[in-house]
């Protein structure tokens, strides 16, 4: 299997990229993004990179003999003006401004056009640990009941639509009423703002109801942007009072599922993936 260099930035799921490449006994080398990345990761081998160090990220790899790379981990969309490139990355600079004028997917797909003008293949989080992915029907004990089936096809229905416009990736729906939409913010911070929503329009820890919905924009690179849920979404959901959450089957990453079923059982949430038609 080729040595894989692991582009990390923020987050729990690089982290557990790199524990099951150590497990599996695959090669690996970690480029840290300075200020993303998490300190953990700091004992595996590889270097610390910031955001427009091309030169020096492509460097590294070739030094660590790394063929393929894995983009996984939150990065905020920079500054640009505030960046400190090296060589390579001023050449890059006014490129990746434009790309970004068009949206994040474009400025995404700029970035993984310079490293495979470099010789390196791109490979999902989702293809390096195959069962990161959500499988089809429900995870866990909790099944949604027939009430939670309207605002299910709502709620994934919004969020594919907000996709298309590039805006985002989630949306929560509660009793046929659209609570929010995610954008640059994040899942997290949307749910903590449905939280802060009367509880007259929405659920409540006695009284679940309500469904978060993640699905990929359709123009989105899915090797490296898939939605993703992990264990804090999954407490964030139940603290707005949702129900439960939906995602595509094969399309939404899971971080550490074991702990994400066993979170959502003792919630009472149910996790549940449908096929792109909406079916579970």
């Amino acid at each position: 299997m080729r040595k894989l260099g692991l582009i990390a930035g923020g987050g729990s799921l690089p982290v557990e990229l790199a524990a099951h490449c150590e497990a599996a006994g695959r090669a690996f080398s970690v480029m840290r993004l300075r200020s993303f990345a998490e300190p953990t990761l700091a004992r595996y081998p590889g270097v610390e990179v910031g955001l427009g160090e091309f030169g020096k990220v492509f460097k590294a790899l070739r030094a660590e003999g790394c063929e393929v790379v894995c983009f996984a981990g939150n990065v905020s969309r920079p500054d640009f003006a505030a960046l400190m490139p090296d060589g390579r990355g001023v050449k890059v600079l006014p490129s990746l401004i434009v790309a970004a004028r068009k949206g994040d997917d474009a400025l995404l797909r700029r970035v993984l056009d310079e490293f495979e003008k470099e010789g390196f293949e791109i490979e999902g989080a989702h293809e390096v640990m195959g069962e990161m992915t959500l499988p089809r029907g429900r995870l866990g004990k909790i099944s949604p009941r027939p009430e939670h089936m309207a605002d299910i096809d709502k709620a994934l229905h919004v969020a594919r639509e907000i996709g298309r416009l590039d805006v985002g990736q989630g949306a929560v729906v509660c009793d046929g009423l659209v609570l929010a939409v995610e954008a640059q913010e994040g899942t997290d911070a949307m749910l903590r703002r449905v939280e802060q929503l009367p509880q007259a329009i929405r659920g409540s820890t006695e009284r679940s109801k309500g469904v978060l919905a993640k699905a990929p924009k359709p123009i989105q690179e899915t090797k490296v942007d898939l939605p993703t849920i992990g264990v804090a979404t999954i407490q964030r959901a139940a603290r707005a009072g949702l129900a439960g959450v939906v995602g595509e089957a094969g399309r939404l990453l899971v971080v550490d599922r074991d702990a994400v079923i066993a979170c959502a059982d003792d919630l009472g949430l149910f996790v549940l993936g449908v096929d792109p038609q909406g079916r579970p």
